[in-house]
């Protein structure tokens, strides 16, 4: 082990980068309260360096045509559309994962929602304990403030937004070897 230290040293490659996620701020609305519930959207702080993501929403009919509407921002005077802006259709994702772009997304929430299933969907619908590993964001992305915004569609119509401001407040920790 310190022999690869000292090389890596030798070779220059005295400093190695840490990327930091940090979510700030989550905020869901629902346009139609006769069709979703939500009682819980709130972050959780656990320790220093990881915030939690907690909703609890529930759909009081089932849904069986259900679209999304992602989109990333980066903050650049003022949050700006940057590099993903789709709609889709949930249920097809789900049966056939086939959208590059949505599966980058879906495989972070992936292990912390009930929302992994076909279609229809009713009931509650939880996302529980969410943080951002860095290894599942396998896109290099530069440092500073993203906002996720995801529109969440019942047959043609907004029902649920969902804001996660300062998403990936990312900025690289600079360690030395010793």
């Amino acid at each position: 082990m310190i022999a690869i230290i000292t090389r890596a040293y030798k070779l220059g490659l005295g400093l190695l980068d840490a990327v930091i996620f940090k979510m700030t701020n989550a905020k869901c609305e629902t346009f139609n309260k006769s069709w979703v519930l939500v009682y819980n959207c709130r972050l959780k702080a656990v320790r220093r360096h990881v915030t939690v993501l907690n909703i609890n929403s529930t759909y009081l009919h089932p849904v069986n045509k259900l679209s999304v509407h992602g989109q990333l921002f980066k903050k650049a005077n003022g949050y700006k559309p940057w590099l993903i802006n789709v709609t889709f259709d949930a249920c097809r994702y789900l049966r056939r994962p086939n959208n590059p772009a949505v599966s980058m997304v879906f495989n972070l929430f992936k292990e912390f929602t009930n929302i992994n299933h076909k279609c229809p969907f009713y009931g509650p619908q939880l996302v529980e304990g969410f943080y951002l590993k860095p290894e599942l964001l396998r896109l290099p992305l530069p440092t500073g403030d993203y906002l996720l915004e995801i529109t969440w569609i019942f047959i043609g119509h907004n029902i649920i937004r969902t804001y996660i401001l300062n998403l990936l407040r990312i900025y690289k920790q600079v360690n030395k070897i010793l």
